[in-house]
């Protein structure tokens, strides 16, 4: 449906057959969970993957948005592949104890990332234990009017342990994460809406895609100096939770780089001149 090769200025890292990737517009990556037949279920070595894509997202100047979802009509992600960790030889995982382990960014490189530049979850079915906490860190999320979220950890005796829990709690407030989190209580894309944890659900479960890319170019259309500042003020206050710091943090840090730059420039004048800005990529 979208390119699958784009002219990007950094090579993107080496294939893998567990994530694909696409580029619906020269400035949006799609980025795909190519395990239908395991619900897209994700194994320790594919999160490292997804690590080093969005890495190489945030570091490549022609990227300004990315898109996640997962392949096939069912399941954005179920969580982690248990079964593949199961068939490992506990030697390996000595030997390589990465192997059974998330990289600090979090599950699928993405639940506890901090980052440059935004993500839009498109969730087109379930997304469940790491899955969902994948939908509780992106920036903005589109779901199916199939799609479910829940944390089912605690049925199994574990937690959630990806960063999930406190960002529901910042989202849906402290009930709903509970009863979430300690009944396995599950919610609809519509439950979703109301609880803040998602932005829209899209008119059918096979638009929901589209409807992402579409968001994520509204967002790709503004300077990428903007978003960049913009998403850091955000982040800043949503994660440390004092309004004013997170001002004072982002004005000290990012405000002259900002202010200075081209794109600021160009915005200005394109508005005096009444016509459209070109951006440039950015340099923050």
């Amino acid at each position: 449906m979208y390119p699958t090769t784009a002219q990007t200025e950094i090579p993107p890292p080496p294939p893998n057959e567990s994530v694909l990737l696409a580029y619906p517009t020269p400035n949006i990556l799609l980025v795909t969970i190519n395990r239908a037949r395991q619900m897209n279920s994700i194994p320790f070595p594919v999160h490292w993957h997804l690590h080093r894509v969005f890495e190489w997202f945030d570091r490549e100047p022609t990227l300004r948005v990315a898109v996640i979802t997962g392949a096939g009509p069912k399941a954005f992600c179920a969580g982690q592949d248990l079964i593949e960790l199961g068939k490992r030889d506990p030697k390996e995982l000595e030997e390589k104890p990465y192997l059974a382990m998330h990289p600090t960014t979090g599950f699928a490189g993405i639940s506890r990332r901090l980052g440059k530049k935004p993500i839009v979850a498109a969730v087109n079915g379930f997304a469940l234990g790491g899955g969902f906490e994948i939908v509780l860190n992106c920036d903005m999320v589109v779901a199916s009017p199939t799609a479910t979220f829940g944390l089912p950890e605690s049925l199994r005796g574990i937690y959630a342990g990806a960063g999930g829990l406190p960002r529901l709690v910042r989202n849906a407030g402290l009930p709903i994460a509970s009863e979430v989190s300690m009944t396995g209580r599950t919610l609809t894309a519509a439950e979703a809406l109301k609880y803040n944890v998602i932005n829209k659900v899209s008119a059918t479960r096979e638009s929901c895609v589209a409807e992402a890319v579409q968001l994520a170019q509204k967002v790709a259309d503004i300077s990428p100096d903007a978003i960049i500042v913009t998403r850091a003020a955000l982040r800043e206050t949503w994660e440390n939770g004092s309004v004013e710091r997170g001002y004072q943090l982002i004005d000290e840090r990012m405000k002259r780089g900002l202010m200075g730059g081209e794109n600021a420039k160009e915005g200005l004048a394109a508005f005096r001149e009444k016509r459209k800005p070109v951006w440039k990529a950015s340099k923050l």
